[in-house]
């Protein structure tokens, strides 16, 4: 159950190693970023990062890797810039649990996320009409 529960859930369930390669890609990542899971796994998290953002992704991903801590645990929510299959900018908010091994070292991240982009183009064109009625 808990396996059908995993693969179809409408969200993206992606978990990562301590390098950033791709270790499980469920339907819902499957659906929101347009790579099969078998063109996925075995990845870099490159390949859902937009160029532009990559240096700093990276440099989160590997402080929370030493330290065993993120900032984005615990329910809360991020959200960024995405890029899916064919190139295109997604927006997508996410929450991520690290994943432990037996010596309290992390050994793995899991990150459910969400497209949100239709959201965040309606508060984007609402807030640029208040702009130009103020103005």
């Amino acid at each position: 159950m808990a396996s059908a529960l995993i693969e179809g859930m409408p969200d993206a369930l992606v978990v990562s190693d301590r390098d950033g390669i791709i270790r499980f890609w469920n339907e819902g990542a499957e659906r929101i970023f347009d790579f099969a899971a078998s063109e996925a796994i075995g990845q870099s998290l490159d390949i859902i990062t937009p160029e532009r953002l990559r240096a700093r992704h990276w440099e989160g991903y590997e402080q929370t890797m030493k330290t065993g801590r993120t900032r984005y645990g615990a329910g809360d929510l991020l959200s960024v810039p995405a890029t899916r299959k064919d190139g295109v900018q997604i927006s997508v908010q996410f929450s991520i649990m690290p994943i432990f091994d037996n010596d309290g070292q992390i050994k793995m991240i899991a990150a459910i996320m969400r497209d949100v982009t239709g959201e965040f183009e309606e508060r984007k064109a609402l807030r640029n009409a208040l702009r130009a009625v103020k103005n």
